[in-house]
């Protein structure tokens, strides 16, 4: 399967599951354990360790900006501060992060 093809099915999936009462997206356990201690349960990187690390804000139109390809890069990779989370995360968890950061830019 290609990248977008894996990207477009979880993210069909990511909304169906939020969509559903009760249910908790795929990404919230991954985000609560990796990324959630900087930038925040809203993704604003409002929290202690997110304003001593400088995370960007996901509703910044820097972050807006970048592509899925751009965002998936950072988490795999890490970016100025940012942990590289390559090894420590499935690159379906990856994805999954991608399309929760698009929804809390919402």
């Amino acid at each position: 399967m290609s990248f977008p093809l894996i990207a477009t099915v979880l993210m069909t999936t990511l909304f169906a599951i939020d969509s559903s009462s009760g249910a908790q997206s795929p990404a919230a356990n991954p985000y609560a354990a990796k990324c959630q201690m900087c930038h925040g349960a809203t993704g604003l990187g409002d929290t202690p360790a997110g304003k001593a690390m400088g995370a960007r804000p996901f509703n910044s139109p820097e972050v807006i900006k970048e592509s899925d390809a751009d965002l998936l890069a950072t988490i795999k990779n890490g970016k100025a501060k940012m942990p590289a989370f390559a090894g420590k995360l499935t690159d379906s968890d990856m994805t999954v992060l991608v399309a929760y950061i698009r929804k809390l830019q919402k």
